[in-house]
């Protein structure tokens, strides 16, 4: 499977460095580097074996606590209901299916915390846009949302920039579902993701399974996504922590998978969380036996 990231950049430069004006081209642009979880058609069930290990590179992990900050980015009007139903998942976070990135310690034995915290949400109907955004407007969505204090600096939050439906965004649903990230901002890294709903004709590409089980495809599809890319920012957040040598995280080993599921009276499901019944992407299980589960 082509898991990889899509552009680099020298990661050790501020974020200030990567806003820089076409009227100044002797100046390099730099991009955004980007691990993406392909699109479902795009994907390929990986094939783990014991020469290809998912391992510690000796980089970060979000060990101790993490706060999840949401960007509600586009018009979300018409999306009260589904915005509920992504914020009952990141409230009810902290579960058995979690706690598969507490497998992940860093290079001092600690981990990452059991009780994530959505510790923050804001709206922002469209500040660089809403056509055809690249992944340099996705970060600079979080960039604006930190320096106008929207949202605070934190370098145990991870940031979600949630389009609405009628964003439309390089790349999704044609190549991928989604994406994380990082940036250098203040003497601090930011960490943080995209994630479209991708509500429309193109949704099988991101909800291959057609109505989830809150009777709402995109939110369901969204809650998956999201899940998926928590998981890869706690334990490989710069790309330098837990991964194969090839490039795969945690959560790209089971893709697409999703293990045992029940039928509820909207659709299948395979987590329980809060009083909501979830379709999630299975994770990687870093034990002696590794392998695809949803609790540790």
């Amino acid at each position: 499977m082509r898991w990889f990231v899509r552009a680099l950049i020298a990661l050790a430069l501020p974020v200030s460095l990567l806003w820089l004006s076409p009227s100044r081209p002797a100046q390099a642009v730099f991009r955004v580097p980007v691990h993406t979880m392909p699109t479902a058609g795009r994907a390929r069930l990986p094939h783990a074996t014991s020469g290809d290990p998912i391992t510690f590179h000796g980089g970060a992990v979000m060990a101790g606590k993490v706060n999840v900050y949401v960007v509600w980015y586009g018009d979300w009007s018409r999306g009260q209901k589904r915005r509920r139903i992504v914020t009952d998942f990141l409230v009810a976070l902290a579960s058995p299916y979690w706690n598969i990135n507490r497998g992940y310690p860093n290079a001092a034995g600690r981990l990452v915390t059991a009780s994530p915290l959505l510790a923050g949400q804001i709206d922002d109907v469209g500040s660089v846009g809403t056509t055809m955004l690249t992944d340099e407007q996705i970060q600079a969505v979080i960039v604006r949302a930190v320096t106008t204090k929207a949202l605070p600096r934190d370098s145990h939050g991870i940031y979600l920039v949630l389009t609405s439906a009628k964003v439309t965004k390089r790349g999704f649903l044609t190549e991928y579902c989604g994406w994380h990230s990082y940036a250098h901002m203040g003497g601090s890294i930011v960490k943080f993701a995209f994630i479209g709903d991708p509500t429309g004709p193109k949704i099988d590409g991101c909800s291959p399974h057609g109505a989830g089980p809150n009777r709402d495809a995109g939110a369901d599809s969204m809650v998956s996504t999201i899940a998926h890319e928590l998981a890869e920012t706690v334990t490989d957040p710069t790309f330098n922590g837990w991964r194969s040598d090839r490039g795969e995280e945690n959560a790209d080993r089971c893709a697409w998978q999703f293990g045992t599921v029940y039928g509820t009276t909207n659709g299948r499901a395979n987590v329980r969380l809060g009083g909501r019944d979830y379709l999630l992407q299975t994770n990687w299980v870093n034990s002696a036996t590794p392998h695809c589960g949803l609790v540790p």
